[in-house]
């Protein structure tokens, strides 16, 4: 791409964004649609499920299932770290790091390096924005 010049590389990289925001907004926009269909689907066929007390129907064109789905959420996160940590269950928590907590917590520690168990990648990435008019 040697041959092309700053100019011509960011209005290309410009155009094929905006072309790319256009199409999802249009993809979103049909799978909203869908997705509402689904969900009145959803709605019959568990009433149906729900009126004859049946967890399976099978049809010529498929199964449907009916299934409890249950989620847990925490309503006071003070008392549930503790809870964590006076019944040693970390294994209750999800096994990812908080990107800008940590962060912080490192600026706060600079100088002792990473935590046992912790590696950091870093790149260069690109970022293009639109020329004010």
């Amino acid at each position: 791409m040697s041959e092309f010049n700053t100019e011509e590389l960011v209005e290309a990289y410009i155009n094929i964004r905006n072309q790319r925001e256009k199409l999802l907004r249009e993809y979103e926009e049909a799978d909203r649609a869908l997705k509402s269909e689904l969900q009145q689907l959803d709605v019959a066929l568990l009433e149906i499920c729900n009126n004859i007390n049946a967890d399976s129907i099978k049809t010529g064109h498929g199964t449907v299932s009916r299934r409890l789905n249950e989620k847990f959420y925490c309503t006071d996160w003070d008392h549930f770290y503790k809870f964590v940590i006076d019944n040693e269950a970390p294994q209750l928590l999800e096994k990812r790091v908080a990107q800008s907590n940590f962060r912080e917590f490192l600026s706060q520690h600079s100088g002792d390096g990473l935590p046992p168990g912790i590696n950091t990648m870093r790149e260069f990435v690109i970022s293009v924005r639109k020329a004010s008019k």
